[in-house]
């Protein structure tokens, strides 16, 4: 059942345009596995720091990774409250006014700390799951990580508990507004996203087509 606005937490509930809110798992869950990039945010010391990565959903946990020398990294790993964020943008919403421009977007904020994964078989899992968000099917056509490069990266876990959706579409707000009799266009212009054509590395052999999961990768409509 999807929670109740006065159900959860004060910090991620939505204040500005509320009824953009979304609460539910599967509304969080939708934007966290259409999206790629996300962007963590937390104090190290007396500064602000906030990171743009690669992150993966698998069930109740999003996993981020980084280089074991990375102090972004060690922070989070000692446990510092983070914010996560991830934003899916679909248009650009025009209308009459420049106050009233605005973007269809979905996004997600989750608040909590991250864990170090330190279970062998779970940061296996957890690479699977990196490989497998940025092209399905690329973990069984490539060499997994050997034990150097394990020993190399740090894996960290935030469980998905405080955490919420907010959502715009449709057309702008001014339709029934005086800067309606404006002749000037109004309307939203889709944002559309495509892969463009595979660009083989300079060091790639001769006669190496192309993986069965690129090929499938150009058949369907990217993440977002």
């Amino acid at each position: 059942m999807p929670a109740k606005r006065n159900d959860v937490p004060s910090r991620v509930r939505v204040r500005r345009e509320p009824k953009r809110g979304r609460y539910d798992r599967s509304s969080i869950d939708d934007v966290l596995d259409r999206g790629l990039v996300a962007h963590v945010a937390f104090v190290d010391g007396d500064q602000p720091v906030c990171i743009p990565t690669l992150y993966a959903r698998v069930g109740d946990l999003v996993y981020i990774h980084g280089s074991t020398k990375s102090r972004a990294v060690r922070a989070l790993a000692g446990g510092a409250p983070a914010c996560v964020t991830v934003t899916v943008v679909d248009g650009l919403v025009l209308a009459r006014s420049a106050f009233e421009h605005s973007a269809n977007y979905s996004s997600a904020m989750l608040f909590g700390a991250f864990t170090l994964v330190e279970d062998a078989d779970e940061r296996t899992r957890a690479f699977e799951a990196f490989t497998e968000k940025l092209l399905p099917g690329r973990w069984d056509e490539v060499r997994q990580p050997n034990a150097t490069e394990l020993k190399a990266t740090e894996i960290l876990a935030l469980e998905i508990d405080e955490a919420s959706a907010k959502v715009r579409s449709g057309p702008p707000s001014d339709d029934g507004s005086a800067d309606a009799e404006l002749d000037t266009w109004a309307g939203v212009v889709p944002i559309l996203r495509s892969y463009g054509a595979p660009e083989p590395s300079p060091g790639l052999r001769p006669g190496i087509d192309v993986s069965e999961s690129v090929r499938r990768l150009l058949t369907r409509d990217p993440p977002g």
